[in-house]
């Protein structure tokens, strides 16, 4: 029974990084619906952004949330900007093109500046183990079911009470009506790249303080994809739950059949889970009236 508690106390710490990376995926994709694919090094970047913050300022976790986010945002901010909006008006497909480029560049630029050798980051969190019952957590682990929680409900209060979250919202059910109605689809894109990229800035942080900050963070990217697909692709709350899912999946198939099916355990699951509800556990049906 033990055993049990702990492979799921590990899914769940691994499956509240998952979350928020896909919550960043499913963000953009409810306000412009492409997928951003660069949105595993947009992690990884941030993520290197604060540990060099940290290496110039001795910063406790909240403090170093405080001053990363905002600069997360902007880089968010600077990346649509260049990259996203002359694309407007092209196909899909183009766009998404354009984010994998991005990705590739960004992981060029990080590994120029930080090199290629994985760092050890605590994020200004103790490593001093905290036993909940019959299962130990570091700190982090805790803070990062925390913060997943945390998002949750910000992401909610954001798209059911806010003006902006109202129109993302609007945009995401009908882009020509919204922009009839007046709603700027240029700001409303600006603004999901933005808050994206600040949830990429919490889930870099706690995941490099949980794993290691090292190059090949952009791949948890990959690793989120299921997340976001079982959840949902325009739901939220909906990746949220679905990295916690996987996670507790993909340890359970570690712990009871072996380290290789890991790696395809989520997958197995989206496979199942998509031949009964193609739209995932939490996203919106599709109706076309013909």
């Amino acid at each position: 029974m033990d055993f049990l508690l702990l492979l799921i106390s590990a899914g769940l710490v691994s499956g509240a990084a998952y979350g928020m990376i896909a919550m960043g995926f499913a963000l953009i994709y409810k306000a412009t619906g492409v997928v951003n694919f660069a949105q595993g090094e947009l992690v990884m970047l941030t993520a290197y952004v604060a540990f060099s913050i940290a290496g110039a300022v001795d910063l406790g976790f909240w403090s170093l949330l405080a001053v990363t986010v905002p600069i997360a945002m902007a880089i968010g901010l600077t990346l649509e900007r260049i990259f996203i909006r002359p694309m407007l008006g092209e196909p899909a497909f183009a766009i998404v093109m354009v984010t994998i480029g991005l990705a590739v560049i960004l992981r060029g630029v990080t590994i120029m500046i930080w090199g290629p050798d994985p760092l050890d980051f605590a994020a200004g969190l103790s490593r001093e183990v905290i036993t909940l019952g019959p299962i130990p957590f570091y700190p982090a682990q805790l803070y990062a079911i925390g913060c997943l929680a945390i998002l949750v409900g910000l992401a909610y209060g954001f798209l059911r009470y806010t003006r902006v979250g109202i129109a993302m919202r609007a945009v995401a059910a009908n882009e020509t009506a919204a922009l009839l109605m007046g709603v700027s689809v240029k700001r409303i894109h600006a603004v999901a790249w933005s808050l994206s990229s600040a949830i990429a800035a919490v889930a870099g942080i706690l995941f490099a303080a949980n794993f290691k900050l090292g190059p090949d963070m952009w791949f948890q990217g990959l690793r989120s994809f299921p997340a976001l697909i079982l959840g949902g692709l325009d739901s939220l709350i909906g990746a949220a739950i679905g990295g916690l899912i996987i996670g507790v999946v993909e340890t359970l198939a570690q712990g009871y059949l072996g380290q290789g099916l890991r790696e395809i355990a989520g997958f197995v699951v989206i496979v199942v889970i998509l031949m009964v509800r193609p739209y995932g556990l939490f996203g919106a049906r599709d109706i076309e009236r013909v």
